[in-house]
């Protein structure tokens, strides 16, 4: 077998090794069939790039199980056809028309820093940078807010939910989402993970309100960080 090229991180080469002597050979006939038939998830997630928060990790989700795109903020532009590229557009569509899932979460999380430069408007935002363009998609949730507070941890946990409020808005201006979900084909879900307590909260989607996903979990009013 060839030698891994030195420069490639000994991280990934370590953690590959572990996969092909433990995990997938406990897998492999799910790989093998995800291989033969394709995928088809039912669940679509739109999650944080945050290294902190991976979807699959959080639901344990084995191959194949969620189809996951992930985002500075977990956020959803709204639908528009002008500019060049849209990778979450595209793969929203990709995840609706071709996968069809039956499912659409918005996962945010706690100490999100893109949310936190927004707030701050400080470092790595400017008006003329990627990270600057792409979080002033918060701005619409931010208005809604009001103005920050003092106590800033406060301000942007509110400014984090609501930035996942903004993006299911932004998802039902894409006609194909919709169409569907007022078809009942199709159901949209706001979701938020606390990075340091790992407690799962969910939207209700009547009342816009987050509980936590698990009946053992504290009532509301627990730090969630």
């Amino acid at each position: 077998m060839n030698e891994v090229p030195s420069s490639f991180p000994k991280r990934l080469s370590e953690g590959y090794s572990a996969f092909l002597a433990d995990r997938f050979p406990n897998e492999k006939r799910r790989f093998e069939s995800l291989a033969e038939k394709g995928q088809s998830p039912e669940i679509m997630v739109i999650g944080c790039c945050d290294s902190r928060v991976s979807p699959e990790v959080i639901f344990d989700a084995s191959p194949g199980e969620i189809f996951v795109v992930r985002n500075v903020a977990n956020l959803v532009p709204p639908y528009e056809t002008n500019g060049d590229y849209h990778g979450t557009s595209a793969a929203l569509e990709f995840a609706v028309q071709a996968l069809r899932v039956k499912h659409i979460v918005v996962l945010g999380h706690a100490r999100c820093g893109g949310i936190r430069a927004f707030a701050e408007n400080a470092a790595p935002l400017s008006s003329g940078d990627f990270i600057g363009r792409w979080m002033n998609l918060v701005a619409p949730a931010a208005e809604r807010i009001g103005p920050p507070t003092d106590d800033m941890p406060a301000y942007q946990t509110r400014l984090e939910l609501a930035a996942i409020d903004n993006s299911l808005q932004n998802l039902m201006t894409f006609p194909c989402v919709r169409i569907l979900v007022e078809r009942g084909k199709l159901a949209l879900h706001g979701a938020y993970f606390g990075v340091a307590t790992g407690v799962l909260l969910v939207r209700d989607p009547v009342t816009g309100a987050f509980a936590p996903a698990a009946p053992d979990i504290p009532a509301p009013g627990f730090r969630c960080d």
